[in-house]
């Protein structure tokens, strides 16, 4: 592959059916989801910012149960003797295959598409190495260490069929088949990183996934062991394949200054560097690769609105993989959960929210389904100013009494959201939206049509409109033919 094809790779556009999407769902359902244990006293970006060699053996991600489980003194090692002794995690992959005899992946589709979301990606492999597809390319280190039945391409049917996209999350970075090196720190990561044999695997894996699914995204982590070249191969026989599909950023080609994590001084700067970054992104935010058409911030969010077409990712707790630890104080609030999907829609994202099946017996355990639940009730109801929308010049504000305010637009029309702060009195007849101007065929309604009265002032546009209760569901004011008024 030549330079001049890498440069071209570059200027892939992402299409606009993901851009219109806004909601999408993703899951992690792997051997790990058996025993389902992690700690959850701190979230990743926390860890990631103690500066503390052994930090990612207190995972609060459960589906790194494997990894943690290499650290005696890890509240995994903990739990796993008590409840399974000296139970090897390898045997989990019978009661997880046994667990698959009452999965129905209609029911899951069903739920997904229930919430608004138009795509799903799902956990084909993760870090332990197993492969949720029959895969007919062997692992030289574990034969056999896959799923005789279909998974994947069974959920690709199933999403497809409720009108959703589909697409694989596949672990290039690490795969403890090939290199079981415990990563406590993030320098570690760099250590873990298999090489060898596990770079003709890894490629000829990915591309049996593309011809046997089309997926419309690749969402792969942590790195790529390849070099660039053959990465941007990889990417062109992808994109030659679907067309349409999308990349994420985390395909970080093998690069030899790699090597530095092979020295005390080297390991030192990576993890001073990564505890600085997670202290200020308050989570976890990939390093940009070369090649990628879409940014993933982790348990986090941007503050404004981003050139580059990203979405947030995480858990409906601080887990991906099911936790059976997790108590209803882990989980996202109501109002949290449906004030998110606004805040990053109104900063040009999407929200990649996870669900984590049980290992056991396949089911979305009830406070997920809950969560999903209201998700479906936010975009019934609000749908029309979510989905199709682009974000306005100004994205967000707040206004007296208390009420914060979020920005989207279509055409013509700019969709207000409005929430109450919990403890603020709202305004009791009126609403100053500062950051908008009127014009002489400047209109505004409810989301039903309704007609709001409303007066053109120099401090900005005010609506007569009643009370907002302290709501737990935003409120959408229709704003047509309006400017956004100059700052100060």
């Amino acid at each position: 592959m030549s330079r001049r094809s890498v440069k071209a790779l570059r200027r892939h556009q992402v299409p606009a059916w993901w851009r219109d999407a806004k909601l999408g769902i993703f899951v992690h359902w792997t051997t790990a989801s058996v025993p389902a244990f992690a700690p959850t006293g701190a979230e990743i970006g926390e860890l990631l910012a103690k500066r503390d060699p052994t930090a990612l053996s207190f995972s609060p991600y459960a589906e790194w149960y494997e990894n943690s489980l290499r650290f005696p003194n890890s509240p995994v090692s903990s739990f796993h003797r008590e409840h399974y002794g000296d139970r090897p995690y390898g045997a989990f992959v019978g009661d997880f295959e046994s667990g698959c005899d009452k999965w129905d992946p209609s029911s899951w589709a069903k739920s997904f598409a229930a919430t608004g979301a138009r795509y799903v990606v799902f956990v084909t492999k993760h870090h332990e190495g197993y492969c949720l597809w029959p895969t007919e390319v062997e692992n030289p280190h574990r034969p056999g260490h896959f799923s005789q039945r279909d998974l994947t391409g069974e959920l690709a049917e199933a999403v497809r069929a409720e009108g959703m996209r589909f697409g694989v999350y596949y672990s290039g970075g690490l795969d403890s088949t090939f290199n079981p090196h415990p990563v406590g720190s993030f320098s570690d990561l760099l250590l873990a990183q298999p090489r060898g044999d596990y770079l003709d695997y890894a490629d000829a894996q990915l591309r049996e996934l593309i011809d046997r699914y089309a997926p419309s995204v690749l969402w792969g982590d942590i790195s790529w062991p390849t070099d660039l070249d053959r990465l941007a191969d990889l990417f062109a026989y992808y994109y030659d394949r679907v067309p349409d599909g999308v990349v994420n950023d985390r395909f970080a080609p093998y690069s030899p200054l790699m090597r530095l994590a092979m020295t005390k001084p080297g390991r030192f700067l990576l993890d001073e560097a990564a505890a600085r970054s997670a202290k200020a992104d308050k989570g976890i935010i990939p390093p940009k690769p070369p090649l990628f058409d879409v940014r993933t911030p982790e348990y986090t969010s941007f503050d404004e609105v981003q050139t580059t077409p990203w979405e947030c990712v995480r858990g409906i707790d601080k887990s991906f993989g099911y936790n059976r630890e997790s108590d209803e104080s882990h989980f996202l609030s109501r109002r949290e959960l449906l004030w998110s999907l606004v805040d990053i829609v109104a900063k040009g994202g999407n929200l990649l929210l996870n669900v984590g099946p049980r290992g056991i017996d396949a089911s979305i355990p009830d406070a997920q389904l809950a969560r999903l639940a209201w998700l479906g009730e936010l975009t019934a109801a609000l749908g029309e100013a979510i989905f199709e929308t682009r974000p306005w010049i100004v994205p967000q504000g707040n206004a007296a009494g208390g009420i914060e305010i979020r920005y989207t637009a279509r055409g013509d029309e700019v969709f207000a959201f409005l929430r109450s702060s919990p403890g603020w009195p709202a305004e009791p007849d009126s609403l100053l939206l500062t950051a908008v101007e009127a014009g002489p065929a400047t209109k505004v309604r409810e989301l039903d049509g309704e007609p709001i009265a409303f007066e053109a002032t120099d401090e900005g546009l005010v609506l007569a409109i009643e009370r907002l209760p302290d709501s737990e569901m935003p409120r959408v004011v229709v704003l047509s033919h309006v400017a956004a008024r100059p700052a100060g």
